[in-house]
């Protein structure tokens, strides 16, 4: 049985069923920045870890974010443990019972599906207490081992059981290094793979979830001051909490959801990739209400994040791990904000 192990509280990332954890500092007073985007928080490797690995995890924020500390994905029982959520269970999420439509249960976009317990029993008496569901866990990991560990691997954990987006957090990680076509080379690198994602609501309690495709390009001679990049997530298909698909379109106040396409913001002048093969850009979407026929702009905004793994020069030619969060008024409702965080593993064309 392997334990993957993200932890971002005070322990170090370990794999194995019988590993130590050592401590390192988690202080994110100096924030690293990819153009005018500040990037999650990155954990301090220990010295025992894979050169060039990285570590990044959403920061605790006012509206419950970044308070999933510590996850592991233990594949023997293919059973997802957290730590800091309060009312989640007993920190251990099972795969979930859930399937997506008609695709299969426990999975979601390719990647793996968990649900925490909705009671536990009372340590005295053993009768049930009620716990804030519907908390579930987004897990996927790299088929590519780097010292027998996942090359790249990402975490969502979210909950629909409050007024606001509740508490939850993110990871993603690039275990060992890159190599990144050397300065001044000119071409371009193109990934593609899917995306899975959990949407939450503000004013109002619930969960949806998503899954599309992903596309991103990476431009490495021009713009000649900075690298360019460029992505799209489409086919973008939602469920409700049972699985069941939402009705699309672009009419929200029929009870339809808008999911256009999401596009990368290209900016000239103004990094999206470091020389350590990190990512950071924004994103936005727009559509038409078809009773007003003209474009809302915009209607989603947000952010990516991203690293680069492997040698994009030879071989399978790399892949990329990466985080999308953002943000719209949803159309179906009155004052009702949503936020969709997601996360995907983009293999090269």
């Amino acid at each position: 049985m392997f334990r993957h192990v993200f932890t971002v509280s005070a322990l170090a990332l370990v794999i194995g069923c019988n590993g130590t954890n050592p401590f390192f500092d988690t202080d994110a007073s100096t924030p690293d920045v990819i153009g005018d985007v500040e990037l999650p928080p990155e954990v301090e490797q220990p010295p025992t870890a894979t050169p060039g690995s990285i570590l990044r995890y959403e920061e605790l924020n006012s509206y419950g974010g970044g308070y999933a500390e510590s996850v592991v994905y233990n594949s023997g029982d293919d059973t997802f443990e957290v730590d800091n959520i309060a009312f989640d269970g007993l920190n251990v999420y099972n795969l979930s019972a859930l399937a997506m439509g008609a695709g299969p249960v426990g999975e979601i976009g390719g990647y793996v599906l968990f649900d925490a317990d909705v009671t536990v029993p009372d340590f005295l008496t053993g009768n049930p207490v009620s716990q804030i569901v519907p908390y579930h866990a987004i897990y996927g990991e790299s088929a590519v081992l780097v010292d027998g560990e996942p090359r790249s691997r990402f975490a969502i954990v979210r909950t629909g059981g409050y007024a606001d987006y509740g508490f939850g957090g993110f990871i993603y990680e690039r275990n060992g290094t890159v190599v990144l076509p050397p300065a001044g080379e000119s071409g371009q690198a193109g990934f593609s793979g899917r995306y899975a994602g959990m949407r939450v609501f503000s004013d109002m309690g619930g969960l949806e979830f998503t899954e599309g495709d992903m596309q991103i390009a990476i431009d490495f001679g021009d713009f000649n001051e900075t690298h360019a990049v460029s992505g799209l997530l489409y086919n973008r298909v939602a469920y409700d909490k049972s699985g069941t698909p939402i009705l699309l379109g672009t009419d929200g106040s029929s009870g339809e959801l808008p999911l256009p396409n999401l596009h990368f913001v290209i900016e000239a002048n103004v990094d999206t990739l470091n020389s350590n093969g990190e990512i950071a850009g924004k994103v936005i979407s727009t559509y038409i209400e078809t009773d007003e026929n003209e474009a809302v702009d915009p209607y989603e905004e947000g952010f990516y994040y991203g690293i680069i793994s492997g040698d994009t020069t030879g071989g399978d030619g790399g892949e990329l791990v990466g985080i999308l969060v953002f943000e719209s008024d949803d159309p179906r409702y009155d004052n009702v904000s949503v936020q969709e965080t997601g996360g995907f593993i983009l293999l090269r064309n």
